[in-house]
């Protein structure tokens, strides 16, 4: 009994030596369904490991509103304090960053940031007074209930959904927007120690930060993959490339590598495009431009399906991802792409098509209408020597030796001839 109740205060006497910690996560691109996985993740580790708070650093152009949400919904539950951070200098936290900074229970801001511009934005296409009222009373909501929670400004907070303003750090605190300004994070936990916060189910909370220990969260395979192809440009590219090699693979069998790198390019393409909204006009502008380059290497068109299938793609991959411009293909990768696609998939199918039309040389088939000599005369049977091989001939017509002949058939091992008049 003595030895239990030893070993488990030694182990109480680790626990407290080593201190409070806090699980950091670094959200520093745009934020898609895999940044909420890796929020809740981090949430879940931050209460496993009985963290004394969940720092989430910002520097992020803004992203996807029904992920944003999510991860707002993840924070606002999370059983540990949450501490946002707009950081480094010259760093951002616009559009769904500015909702995800208002999420936390402590907002901080670096030297040299800035946030705000929340305003709605949709695909290539200005919305509509009654559609924009909506999504803006729908979002100026969603900010309101956080702001007056926290007890931060919300008349402020709803200039950013309105009327697209922004802030500096300095601004930011000055109407209420943000708790506290840190150079860095040593110094945000060290002025936030001992501060008691206002979570957001009403509890409230002494932060106990002195001397913490900052552990990085350690991004899953899954996450490390799916973050670093995010990027819908590309995800554009290995889309484009895979379906290139599967057609070179499939045109020419036996390379293999093309058909590999093909399928992993695809499947890579189709995984980074998965995470975002898609819409299915650029989906089908872009079979459209496949239409077209196929018809461009079957019918003679002087290049006017070629063209229409380039235009067809830039503008599909341009309109394929339904999201905010940070998370858009841009038009110079729809360019890049399309243009060089364009010319190798029509001189590929260009030599397919040529070949197929091609008189098949080998085999018996490749006998038909060739020109020989009877080295016999044919009376209906004789032998004749055609492709450099000597046959046994039939012909209707007698033929004498020495003439020309013209293959017309083949049955087994006798050709069927006839006389050669040209």
């Amino acid at each position: 009994m003595r030895t239990w109740a030893g070993l488990l205060a030694f182990a109480i006497s680790l626990t407290a030596a080593a201190g409070p910690r806090v699980i950091a996560v670094d959200l520093d691109s745009v934020i898609h369904p895999i940044t909420a996985e890796m929020v809740d993740r981090a949430i879940a580790q931050a209460e496993r490991t009985n963290a004394a708070a969940l720092m989430i650093r910002l520097n992020t152009p803004g992203g996807l509103l029904d992920a944003t949400r999510k991860l707002d919904q993840a924070l606002l539950k999370s059983p540990v304090p949450v501490i946002t951070y707009v950081t480094p200098s010259g760093g951002r936290a616009a559009s769904a960053g500015f909702f995800i900074l208002e999420a936390g229970d402590v907002a901080a801001m670096a030297p040299g940031t800035n946030t705000g511009t929340a305003s709605p934005v949709l695909l290539n296409q200005e919305m509509d007074k009654v559609m924009r009222a909506k999504v803006e009373n729908d979002s100026a909501a969603m900010l309101r209930s956080m702001m007056v929670n926290r007890g931060r400004n919300a008349q402020a907070a709803e200039s950013t959904v309105r009327e697209a303003k922004s802030f500096t750090e300095r601004e930011a605190l000055d109407n209420h927007l943000i708790d506290l300004i840190a150079k860095d994070d040593g110094a945000l936990l060290a002025a936030l120690d001992g501060r008691e916060v206002a979570r957001f189910d009403g509890r409230k909370v002494k932060l106990a930060l002195a001397g913490a220990e900052i552990v990085e969260y350690q991004e899953t395979f899954r996450e490390r993959v799916i973050s670093a192809i995010a990027d819908p440009n590309l995800g554009f590219i290995l889309l484009i490339a895979g379906a290139l090699g599967l057609y070179v693979e499939f045109s020419s069998p036996g390379f293999v590598f093309p058909g590999v790198f093909g399928a992993i390019s695809v499947l890579l393409g189709l995984s980074s495009l998965s995470v975002l909204p898609i819409n299915w006009v650029g989906v089908l502008l872009l079979v459209l431009s496949l239409a077209f380059f196929i018809a461009e290497a079957k019918f003679a068109t002087h290049g006017i399906l070629g063209v229409g299938g380039t235009a067809a793609m830039i503008f599909g991959a341009v309109l394929l991802v339904d999201a905010p411009p940070a998370m858009r293909i841009h038009w110079s990768t729809a360019f890049a792409v399309a243009i060089p696609f364009a010319a190798i998939t029509m001189f590929l199918m260009t030599l397919v098509l040529k070949a197929r039309r091609n008189k098949v040389v080998t085999g018996e088939a490749g006998m038909i209408a060739e020109i020989g000599e009877a080295r016999t005369a044919i009376a209906p049977r004789g032998k004749v020597f055609v492709h450099g091989e000597y046959w046994d001939a039939e012909s209707a017509t007698p033929i004498e030796a020495g003439a020309r002949v013209r293959v017309v058939d083949v049955e087994g091992l006798v050709l069927k001839v006839e006389p050669d008049v040209r």
